[in-house]
């Protein structure tokens, strides 16, 4: 029998968000550590989701909590997390503006997704999280990336100029990959550049409790001259050891929640209603765990600067916040040739230029890994860029 698999290029064609994805997108999947490989490449906590949380999902399923929850999410989570933001924001927030998404990833989409017409343009920091532009180029947007500092803060100045007839504006605080933490100064500057304008701002604070500097975190929801155009969103992921578990949440202004609300119950629906019973243990319980997590990381961390300190040719970042490094290597090859090369002496990092073009030239390594890996991975890394020398 002939086969007819030639043909099916010509026959089927798929939408063109496929092909602007494609175009745009930067993204890589990177593998876990395994056999001979120790992998510093991945964004995820090693540490197990706390125990408590785990048992609150087993209790919730043997009390036969398996069936469709609001879309809007569980209402005692909601208003749990209302509570939460309140003290983050210092301002009333209603339980009705809170939406519980399929993760941060799921949020994300549906923000911007649900802000976003094609033709919009949507500034984005350069380097950043790459799956902005993603999302951004699926809903035809038009993004206009903005090259930081060089101390890896935003550049005011050009920030200003790129933000003139914006529709969007999203960024990471913490960073990912950069691992800054955008100061409050800095939060103000941007409230008065977007003083009197239409923008609408995406805070993406992942890692919000993973903050190292000496100041208390800001959050862009805790300024007048933001909160008012802002989006919140947030993940389970990083603070509470939940990757696996899918859950985030968005809060901002009443029409742009509800905005986002209609296009996450499009595609995504409604969270697993234990896993949200699973949500709300952590939210009120974790407090503990989340410190002693962000003191191993902040340990992690002072492991894998000093281990990089040594080797010649790299300039490490400034280690402010989140669970990254994001050293500049000195050699005169493209950052994807350096991680292929790396990799063939047994360690995974991620090329700075997946996270855009002004990251080319630097490696992202995360420290949310074992001592162990992080030590064995560093000298990997020492030996493999010495061999590049």
């Amino acid at each position: 029998m002939p086969s007819t698999v030639s043909t099916y290029p010509s026959r089927f064609a798929t939408a063109e968000a496929v092909a602007r994805i494609a175009a745009a997108s930067r993204r890589t999947q990177q593998p876990q550590s395994k056999g001979d490989l120790v992998s510093l490449a991945m964004g995820e906590p090693d540490f197990d989701t706390p125990q408590q949380v785990t048992e609150a999902a087993d209790a919730s399923l043997r009390a036969g909590r398996t069936h469709y929850s609001p879309l809007l999410g569980e209402p005692e989570l909601r208003e749990a997390l209302a509570e939460k933001l309140r003290g983050i924001a210092g301002a009333p927030v209603s339980a009705a503006d809170v939406l519980i998404t399929q993760g941060g990833t799921a949020g994300l989409a549906a923000s911007i997704l649900s802000i976003v017409d094609p033709g919009d343009k949507v500034v984005v920091p350069d380097p950043t999280y790459s799956l902005y532009a993603d999302l951004v180029s699926m809903a035809g947007g038009i993004v206009v990336p903005v090259p930081l500092a060089p101390d890896l803060h935003w550049d005011l100045e050009r920030l200003a100029d790129a933000l003139d007839g914006a529709k969007l504006f999203v960024f990471c605080n913490p960073g990912n990959p950069t691992g800054i933490v955008h100061s409050r100064a800095e939060l103000d500057a941007l409230a008065d550049l977007l003083d009197g304008t239409s923008t609408i701002v995406i805070s993406d604070e992942a890692y919000s409790d993973l903050d190292y500097t000496d100041r208390p975190f800001t959050s862009a929801i805790s300024l007048d001259g933001l909160r008012d155009r802002t989006v919140y969103c947030q993940t389970f992921s990083k603070s509470y050891a939940m990757t696996g578990w899918r859950v985030g949440y968005l809060w901002g202004p009443a029409p742009l929640i509800q905005a986002a609300a209609r296009i996450h119950n499009t595609f995504n629906g409604s969270v697993n209603t234990f896993i949200q019973d699973a949500a709300l243990v952590a939210v009120r319980t974790c407090d503990a765990d989340i410190a002693r997590m962000r003191a191993a990381y902040e340990e992690r961390g002072a492991i894998m600067r000093a281990g990089l300190a040594e080797i010649p040719g790299l300039t490490l970042s400034a280690s402010e916040g989140a669970f990254y490094q994001f050293p500049r290597y000195d050699l005169d090859l493209p950052a994807v040739e350096v991680v292929a090369a790396l990799r063939t002496h047994g360690v995974a990092v991620r090329p700075g230029s997946e996270f855009g073009a002004r990251g080319e030239g630097h490696l992202r390594l995360s420290y949310a890994a074992s001592p162990e890996s992080i030590s064995e991975g560093v000298r990997r890394l020492a030996y493999g860029l010495s061999v590049l020398q």
